[in-house]
């Protein structure tokens, strides 16, 4: 097992409604070697309750981190997960499941990888699922195919522990915050040379860059002549029609 493929890994709560959720998830996620959390709420939390399921993982929760919107617990991520059996608009295409994201990870370079649970009641919305890179699946009956956010953290972390090994070093890869700018710069050259020809078109190109350049794992320097291919396609585009 190597820990700190295990360190990197933050399990982000959106929005948990019961405090006693939270305890489980915190038991579950410590018995796979999992220690970072965060919450996307402003509820308060009887602690009695949260500590009650936690046990002995009440570090856990006492460590957490608390954020009031989703942007904010990820835009230091390298990889955004969102857990969900559900499609729709603006959603993925495609999913992991549990065991393909432990692969895909010891593939990525160095970085916080943020991999979110939504509501006890209807989990992720689409505007959170958004935001991620990707999703992450884990294959039900159909007959009853919900589960518990404490079965559901605890299936995926062990697929997590199970696949913890070395990753690469000697690079650091771009944090989602540096991404949503390379994607801004990006779309704004595309806009430039008249490339959006629909309402909404934007909006999925965007969704597209976003979740491709955070597969990539680019760094710093990767990312900036990345960005340099659209900067000088515009500004060649431009100059022609001068």
């Amino acid at each position: 097992m190597d820990q700190s493929y295990l360190d990197r890994i933050e399990i982000v709560l959106v929005d948990t409604q019961d405090g006693a959720n939270i305890g489980s998830v915190c038991r579950a996620m410590k018995t796979m070697g999992i220690t970072h959390l965060s919450l996307v709420t402003d509820r308060e939390y009887d602690e009695n309750r949260v500590y009650t399921l936690a046990l002995h993982a009440r570090d856990v929760y006492d460590s957490r981190n608390v954020y009031k919107s989703v942007e904010d617990a990820t835009k230091d991520s390298i990889f955004v997960v969102g857990a969900t059996r559900r499609r729709g608009k603006f959603r993925k295409e495609s999913a992991y499941s549990p065991k393909q994201l432990a692969e895909k990870l010891s593939l990525m370079p160095d970085g916080k990888v943020s991999i979110l649970f939504g509501r006890e009641s209807d989990g992720l919305r689409d505007d959170e699922v958004a935001l991620c890179s990707a999703i992450v699946t884990i294959p039900t009956s159909p007959l009853f195919p919900s589960l518990n956010l404490s079965q559901a953290v605890q299936i995926i972390s062990y697929e997590l522990f199970l696949g913890s090994r070395k990753y690469p070093d000697g690079m650091t890869a771009v944090t989602k915050e540096r991404i949503d700018q390379a994607v801004t710069t990006i779309s704004d050259c595309l806009s430039s040379i008249g490339y959006y020809k629909w309402d909404e078109e934007r909006k999925w190109v965007e969704i597209f860059l976003r979740d491709t350049l955070s597969k990539a794992g680019l760094g710093e320097k990767e990312m900036k002549r990345f960005e340099k291919l659209f900067i000088k396609s515009s500004t060649l585009k431009i100059h022609k029609e001068e």
